[in-house]
């Protein structure tokens, strides 16, 4: 296996195409992975800029009532990780920033696909363009006559003659093709380092080792399903086409098919439906019995009970803060349960989208792209979830502040001093360790290496019962 592997490293630094062809991709892969890093890296600028100034803003705000801070709110930042750049994921549509106010829970603004004029339906030109895309063809086109251009040309029979076995020798032609793969993505994880040096730790290291491990697995899938068509059809032209045809099915129709079919078993509501229940429950109560009204009459019987007076401005306290508090708390019940659902849906789609890698592994090779690099659905959901906990204490502090921080029921000009507002701690997110939801991507790892074992035995298989003649 090592001389037929040898000889095939040989036939291919003979080819002056090759050659031109590997340079063309090295020069490629250098250019848009330092394109990547170079404007993932002003992003994260662009964003820790916005975050201080947003900041500043907040300490320097003059005196000022709770509940119109509450309004002013605040800004929280989806961060840019250092593999974003490689693959961008969801990241481009459903945008990066996430504003936080009191009575509302927004939804995230600012998606760069919405402001580009060059919406692709690939996205923009990353890393994960080339490896997705590009470099399957170029290998497609190395191994698509492997086998029949020997046959053909007779020197697999001189490879039987001297005691090699067709098995043998389609696997050493099997990891020549593989090899070449495996040098793209290394030259590209290499140059990933190089440019990202003050920006690696532990787990920046794992999710890019699994990143590439995911690559290269598929990349050995296309290769042998390639060879095996070749040995199938025993002619080039047609093991190129169909080789092709597959390629364009995973790639292309497959995606989007199941997708639309992921959809119509498990649908989501749409926006003006999702925000009308929401609405509904937010007044009339949960369960349609509990008005808004009623619920302000009980609160007030409560807390006049609780310091025991009999009108609120006898109360030492300021009930306008308990009562958006208590609004609050009541939204947040209504948000758990309407989000709550949608995320279950969407948990369920994704999950739905995972099981079709068994039809189609371009489907997991995606799904551990996206989740390696952080900016998949499971990393979003994770975000706008921390993000609403701070909302929380965000709005809860300003309530609290106002109903608790010296002014009485009735005074709508009291003001908290400024030191107030500094003392509430900014939103700080970081992604979260990839350990944390490596069990997620478990199926998509394990189809991966199922496909790997299913063509290796097919592989196998063929090149017992195949002819040569």
């Amino acid at each position: 296996m090592v001389s037929v592997f040898i000889n095939e490293w040989k036939g291919f630094l003979r080819s002056r195409l090759f050659i031109i062809m590997n340079f063309v991709f090295l020069l490629s892969l250098t250019v848009v992975t330092w394109m990547g890093v170079t404007q993932n890296n002003q992003q994260i600028q662009a964003q820790n800029d916005a975050q201080k100034h947003i900041r500043a803003q907040w300490d320097e705000m003059d005196p000022t009532n709770p509940h119109r801070a509450a309004h002013f709110g605040s800004y929280a930042f989806k961060p840019s990780t250092v593999l974003n750049s490689i693959d961008e994921g969801i990241n481009a549509v459903t945008g990066n920033v996430l504003r936080l106010e009191g009575h509302k829970q927004h939804d995230v603004m600012f998606s760069e696909a919405s402001q580009s004029l060059l919406v692709s339906k690939f996205g923009k030109l990353k890393s994960s363009l080339l490896f997705q895309f590009i470099i399957p063809l170029f290998i497609i086109f190395l191994s698509f006559n492997t086998y029949t251009r020997e046959r053909e040309s007779g020197r697999l029979k001189l490879l039987l003659i001297q005691g090699s076995s067709l098995r043998k020798i389609i696997l050493s032609k099997v990891f020549s093709v593989w090899s070449i793969a495996i040098f793209l993505l290394l030259f590209t994880t290499l140059m990933q380092l190089f440019f990202n040096t003050n920006y690696l730790d532990f787990d920046t290291i794992l999710r890019l080792f699994l990143l590439v491990l995911s690559y290269a697995t598929y990349y050995f899938i296309i290769i042998v399903f390639t060879v095996l068509i070749s040995m199938l059809f025993k002619n080039s032209t047609a093991s190129l086409s169909l080789t092709i045809l597959m390629w364009l099915m995973w790639t292309v129709f497959l995606p989007k098919i199941i997708g639309n079919t992921v959809e119509k078993i498990s649908p989501l509501p749409t926006r003006v439906e999702f925000q009308a229940e929401m609405d509904q429950d937010r007044s009339k109560g949960i369960d349609g019995h509990n008005p808004s009204n009623e619920r302000k009459r009980e609160l007030e019987k409560t807390v006049l009970a609780q310091y025991n007076v009999d009108n609120l401005s006898e109360l030492p306290i300021n009930f306008t803060g308990i009562l958006m508090q208590a609004d609050e708390e009541y939204g947040n019940q209504v948000w758990d349960k309407h989000f709550g659902r949608l995320y279950q849906q969407l948990s369920l789609q994704k999950k739905y989208y995972q099981l079709s890698g068994f039809l189609n592994p371009f489907a997991s090779l995606q799904n551990l792209s996206m989740g390696t690099a952080g900016t998949d659905m499971f990393h979003h959901l994770d975000f706008l979830k921390n993000a609403e906990l701070y909302r929380r204490f965000f709005i809860k502090s300003l309530n609290d502040e106002y109903a608790y921080g010296g002014s009485r029921t009735g005074e709508r000009g009291w003001v908290a001093d400024r030191e107030f507002f500094q003392s509430i701690k900014s939103f700080d997110y970081t992604l979260p360790y990839f350990s944390n939801f490596i069990m997620k991507y478990l199926m998509d790892m394990m189809i991966l290496i199922l496909w790997s074992f299913l063509l290796v035995f097919l592989l196998n298989y063929s090149s017992r019962k195949v002819s040569i003649l």
